[in-house]
Formats: structure tokens, C-alpha cells, sequence
């Protein structure tokens, strides 16, 4: 089984910054993309930002400047670096693993527990 543990989150003033880390372990024979989404009350979970295999970023045009997501392959770890929080980034932060476990099996998502990350003065 793949797991994904998930910290780096917490209370920060607006204009701050935080760190996420996510760590991946188990049986993970190849990673397609490695990404962070996040859910807030009330609203569906969205995409934050992702790395794909080839090493291309996409982030949501609402954190573009501010976030930074990057991978340590051999650790099959990806971090997100947030600066510039705004209260509007508060919600449950979820890492994302798009993998197979064999070369035979399908790609699979798989996803953290989710840390939470508040932004309020």
C-alpha cells in the first residue's frame, strides 16, 4: 500500500509563509505526478499545484507568484512552499500522488490525510 504523510501546516499571519511537506511510502514502482490540492468549508477541493514526471509545474492562477512546489524524487517527497498567504488560502491541504504500484497496474490517486492551514490575523 502507498502512504502519504502530510505536515507543515498550521496558524500563520496573513503575509506570512508556511511550508507543506508530503512524504510517500510503500510499494510505488513509478510517480506520474505529485501535486497539492485543498479544500476549504462549503467548497469543492481544487487543485493548488502540481509536478509532473517531466518536471513541468502548474499552479491555480490564484497562488501563482506566491507558491512554490517542488520535489525530492529520490525521497518521493513534494513540498509547497507558501508565501504571501492571504485569508482566502485557508482551507485542508491534501497531497496528491498519481502512481503505479507494478508495472502492470493502472495509475492510481492516492492522498494524505490533509494538515490544516489557517491564515487570519
Amino acid at each position: 500500500q502507498v502512504q502519504l504523510v502530510e505536515s507543515g501546516g498550521g496558524l500563520v499571519q496573513p503575509g506570512g509563509s508556511l511550508r507543506l511537506s508530503c512524504a510517500g511510502s510503500g510499494s510505488i514502482f513509478s510517480i506520474n505526478s505529485m501535486g497539492w490540492y485543498r479544500q476549504a468549508p462549503g467548497k469543492q477541493r481544487e487543485l493548488v499545484a502540481i509536478v509532473v514526471s517531466s518536471g513541468t509545474r502548474n499552479y491555480a492562477d490564484s497562488v501563482k507568484g506566491r507558491f512554490t512546489i517542488s520535489r525530492d524524487t529520490a525521497k518521493r517527497t513534494v513540498y509547497l512552499q507558501m508565501d504571501s498567504l492571504k485569508p482566502e488560502d485557508t482551507a485542508v491541504y491534501y497531497c496528491n500522488v498519481y502512481a503505479k504500484i507494478t508495472p502492470a497496474s493502472s495509475l492510481y490517486n492516492y492522498w494524505g490525510q490533509g494538515t490544516q492551514v489557517s491564515v487570519s490575523s
